[in-house]
């Protein structure tokens, strides 16, 4: 480990600073980790993307898996102090811990090639918080991978890089493809490509499909599924509302569907 002498104005830190901004983490290929749980999952699953890692002294010795992990990956930690983290992070407190990484999205001939089982697709899936949480859902769930559509956000988006709490670095997660090559690619794979939508099938009359290999389709947030990508899908479902709440967030409602298809397949086992 070494000392460092950055300043909160550095040119190194302003840089560090920037990859929050979309822009700045398409020119580089690098993305922000913030906090001892995001660079603990990062060095223990894929130490080969971590290039940085900055940490206060105190926050070295409260997390000394941290530090070893580091030093196993031969990565040289620089002390620094709150202020110069501070300036850093998108995160008001990133807790005495900030890294940079290497962007490694998987591909999606890679993602099919698989044979995969459950697969999460996001088409137009915009808000941080929720898209992180279908990723980490996707991780608890055991699905084989999580393929982004449309204008979906950015997964190295600071705050979908939080929301996984780790699990970005799990499963495998395909970026940039057109929704049309997606379903294509799931149906060469032996995958039904079941929509979430509010106008579909009564979920559970239709629950036992689900111990088939399963791709879900989940749309915007307020929008839902727009008809042309409803229509690539080989059918769509709706969960019930058993309650008075007028409908479930979508983060939510997907944790149903990948838990419900994962039971399904492994109770067929």
């Amino acid at each position: 480990m070494r000392a460092c002498s950055r300043t909160p104005r550095s040119p190194r830190v302003r840089a560090v600073a920037k990859l929050t901004k979309r822009s700045a983490r398409q020119e580089t290929g690098l993305f922000l980790l913030e906090g001892p749980q995001a660079a603990r999952e990062a060095l223990a699953y894929r130490p080969d993307t971590v290039i940085e890692l900055f940490a206060t002294p105190t926050a070295m010795e409260r997390h000394p898996d941290v530090r070893d992990a580091a030093r196993e990956a031969g990565l040289e930690v620089e002390y620094t102090t709150e202020a110069v983290l501070d300036a850093m992070a998108d995160t008001v407190t990133p807790q005495g811990i900030v890294a940079v990484a290497r962007q490694s999205p998987s591909s999606l001939k890679d993602v099919f090639a698989a044979s995969p089982r459950l697969v999460a697709i996001c088409e137009e899936v915009r808000d941080p918080g929720n898209l992180g949480t279908i990723i980490r859902a996707a991780d608890a769930a055991g699905a084989d991978a999580v393929v982004l559509t449309g204008r979906t956000v950015d997964p190295y988006n600071p705050k979908v890089v939080r929301a996984t709490t780790g699990s970005l670095f799990h499963v495998p997660v395909a970026v940039g493809a057109d929704l049309a090559s997606v379903v294509e690619r799931a149906h060469t794979a032996g995958l039904r490509v079941i929509a979430a939508d509010v106008g579909g099938d009564d979920f559970l009359a239709r629950r036992n499909l689900l111990a088939e290999p399963t791709a879900w389709l989940f749309g915007n947030e307020a929008r839902g599924l727009e008809t042309d990508a409803l229509a690539h899908a080989d059918l769509a479902l709706r969960l019930p509302i058993y309650g008075r709440a007028e409908s479930l967030n979508l983060a939510t409602a997907a944790s149903v569907c990948l838990y419900e298809t994962a039971f399904a397949q492994r109770a067929s086992d």
